[in-house]
């Protein structure tokens, strides 16, 4: 078999890729039913600037109003007269950049660890997964705390520092595939007209490890909304944003006399990371075949 020949069979699979999302989606309810349940809170985070165009911060109303008492706050406001509808939008927003965000950083990072170790082996796959394993062994939230405490908290600390606890799962699947690929034929008629590594670690094997990585990435997202929503609740959060973290850690010495103001954001919290994990295991069991098989 010649060379062009085999890399032209090569992109078979990656041509599909988007054919194959999207018959997952119509035979998986559970992608279908995640991604409207994503599409609701998205919809909300960019809606909510034009609903409720306050200031989350500033003190709008009497407090403690419960959520249907006054027209003018649907969802009522907290111990400071904050309404709590513009909070929650405004969570929103923040939740959902930070969790995108900062799973970017980590499929990037775990991508360029995961491929260097799976496709050159020896030396460099034993260092680069050493390191893994050093990440590995440090409980994520803590050092997420450890990172945060030791710079001033912000969105972007925030979002490095859960993009540097998350990317060791995606290191590990990311080399798993690419020791999976190296040996086969496109690989090395690739290599034997002449290509570079980096172009045929980007253009020829990438492509075909994708897949479970995207499945990968949808619960990073869940678990980096969490994340950042718990060191809001501890007070390691931007100061200058309002997130749902931030929400339920202002009312937590109100939540035996007013439960709506935690139970509202947590709400939006399980909601939010409902629709990404849906979405994940939808696309895992619809991509991974041999979890198919399995189930079969």
């Amino acid at each position: 078999m010649n060379a062009p020949a085999a890399l032209r069979r090569r992109w078979i699979p990656t041509r599909t890729v988007p054919r194959a999302l999207w018959r997952a989606a119509s035979a998986h309810p559970s992608i279908t039913l995640g991604a409207l349940l994503m599409l609701a809170v998205a919809l909300v985070a960019i809606a909510g600037p034009l609903v409720f165009p306050g200031d989350p911060w500033d003190m709008a109303g009497p407090p403690m109003l419960w959520p249907g008492d006054d027209p003018a706050y649907p969802l009522g406001t907290d111990f400071m007269g904050r309404d709590l509808a513009t909070g929650v939008a405004a969570g929103a927003r923040v939740s959902l950049l930070i969790g995108l965000v900062s799973t970017v950083l980590a499929a990037s990072l775990g991508i360029t660890v995961g491929a260097l170790g799976g496709y050159f082996g020896g030396r460099v796959d034993t260092t680069l997964m050493r390191l893994t394993e050093v990440f590995q062994t440090v409980p994520k939230f803590v050092l997420a705390v450890v990172l945060v405490a030791i710079f001033k908290p912000s969105v972007t600390t925030v979002v490095v520092a859960i993009g540097v606890v998350s990317w060791p799962a995606t290191a590990r699947l990311v080399r798993a595939e690419f020791l999976s690929l190296r040996g086969r034929e496109f690989v090395l008629a690739a290599e034997s007209i002449g290509m570079s590594h980096l172009r045929i670690i980007i253009t020829q094997i990438l492509p075909n490890a994708l897949p479970p990585v995207i499945a990968m990435a949808t619960l990073t997202v869940a678990t980096a909304i969490q994340t950042e929503a718990s060191l809001a609740f501890l007070g390691l959060g931007d100061p200058n944003v309002m997130s749902w973290g931030t929400i339920i850690g202002g009312g937590r010495e109100q939540v035996a006399d007013a439960w709506y103001i935690c139970g509202l954001p947590g709400f939006a919290i399980v909601l939010t990371v409902l629709a990404f994990n849906l979405i994940g295991d939808g696309l895992n069991d619809a991509l991974n075949p041999h979890l198919r098989q399995r189930r079969s």
